[in-house]
């Protein structure tokens, strides 16, 4: 049996000691684990647990740290959390205080990456619709990226062989680190708003997958899609993973191809000129020529035949048409005559005239003018008129006998 220490500590004497012994023993450390329990509190601090097949540990990481942070952690991430040891007097616990955390392993950051790809994808921040096209002849070409790096140095090379006529303005910003991702955001911002190229490139050379994190970070691609000004992504990787790429107008797999795709060769623009130029002189020199053979088979007289040809049957139609109102005409006033005739004819037979030329006459009272229609009308010696045909006769009854007819 083991002996037993006659002194007493009290829980605080005791917390006291392991406290000073484990802080004093691991100042600085690095643990690999899975977040488990993640818990973001309403400060901005995150509080969870790293743990791997038999153990666990608490870790928090304070609001100025996870600030820097361009993911969200999530339980079942692998990470790496860099901090120090702290026993937490209180509770009796120990944790570690999380200065730096980023992802352990390819599978998790790819995994990462998936995510934030399909969650900006629904956004519709990688819809074709949204991309604009690149100038053909930029005069201006703006290029965020490191001003010291490889891509920088690759894109003068091209530009400086194929047409050193172009301006370049370079945005530095670093193109990977802690900060990379929020002056990246903040340089291409800055490209589009001040129009300091009609086109902008934004990469970087090779890399590591983690090296190349700046450029699927949210607000990078943010950033480039919110942009005006047509905007080529050229991340010099194999994988496609960099969401820039997604997001930018136009995916170029190096800055060198970039700057291809905003310069034309000096010597291929001249053959293109003169081909164009001459595919035109051959094209308008076929329709001159043909021109001439055309007018080369008709004369004026030719012209004129041709010409009454197509007249011919135009006027034909518009005798025709003449000739057949004439007609029109000629019959419409016949039909009119006889129409006339036959009222004449209709309004003579009704007439008084008429009627007195066939020995009938109109007899009258001097008196009044009143026509006699009856005997009864008549005294003796009355003065009457009576009219025929051809004139009229005063006249005085001298005696009236009724019609024993009627």
């Amino acid at each position: 049996m083991c002996a037993v220490n006659s002194e007493v500590l009290t829980v605080t004497q005791l917390t006291t000691l392991l406290k000073s012994a484990l802080e004093s023993r691991f100042p600085a450390l690095t643990l690999e684990g899975e977040v488990s329990n993640f818990r973001p509190s309403s400060t901005g601090h995150y509080y969870f647990t790293l743990k791997d097949e038999s153990s666990m540990i608490q870790a928090v990481m304070f609001r100025n740290r996870a600030g820097r942070l361009d993911f969200q952690p999530e339980d079942g991430m692998l990470v790496r959390a860099s901090g120090s040891i702290s026993v937490y007097a209180r509770r009796g616990t120990y944790q570690i205080i999380c200065e730096q955390l980023e992802l352990a392993g390819t599978g998790a950051i790819l995994a990462l990456l998936e995510k934030r790809k399909h969650a900006l994808a629904a956004e519709g921040l990688f819809d074709q619709q949204r991309k604009k096209q690149l100038p053909p002849f930029p005069a201006t070409v703006a290029v965020v990226t490191s001003p010291t790096g490889a891509a920088i140095r690759d894109i003068v090379n091209v530009l400086t062989r194929r047409n050193a006529g172009i301006a370049l303005v370079v945005i530095p910003a670093p193109v990977q680190g802690e900060t990379a991702a929020e002056k990246l955001a903040a340089a291409i911002a800055r490209a589009d708003r001040l129009r300091l190229g009609e086109v902008i490139i934004v990469g970087r050379g090779g890399g590591s997958l983690e090296d190349l994190l700046p450029f699927s970070d949210e607000r990078v691609v943010r950033a480039i899609a919110a942009c005006t000004t047509p905007v080529i992504s050229a991340v010099g990787h194999e994988i496609d993973v960099a969401l820039s790429d997604l997001a930018a107008d136009m995916r170029a797999p190096t800055p060198s191809a970039a700057a291809e795709l905003v310069s034309a060769d000096r010597a291929e623009l001249r053959r293109h000129v003169l081909q164009h130029g001459r595919d035109i002189i051959r094209a308008f020199s076929g329709r001159i020529e043909r021109a001439r053979f055309y007018v080369r088979q008709f004369s004026a007289a030719e012209l004129e035949r041709n010409l009454m040809t197509l007249l011919q049957p135009t006027l034909q139609r518009l005798d025709d048409a003449k000739e057949e109102l004439a007609r029109g005409i000629q019959q419409r006033l016949a039909d009119s005559r006889h129409r006339l005739q036959l009222a004449h004819n209709r309004l003579q037979s009704v007439s008084p005239l008429a009627v007195l030329q066939r020995g009938f006459a109109v007899v009258s009272l001097q008196r009044d003018g009143e026509l006699v229609r009856s005997v009864e009308q008549l005294t003796p010696q009355a003065e009457i008129t009576i009219r025929v045909h051809d004139g009229a006769a005063d006249a005085r009854v001298v005696e009236k006998k009724a019609d024993e007819r009627i």
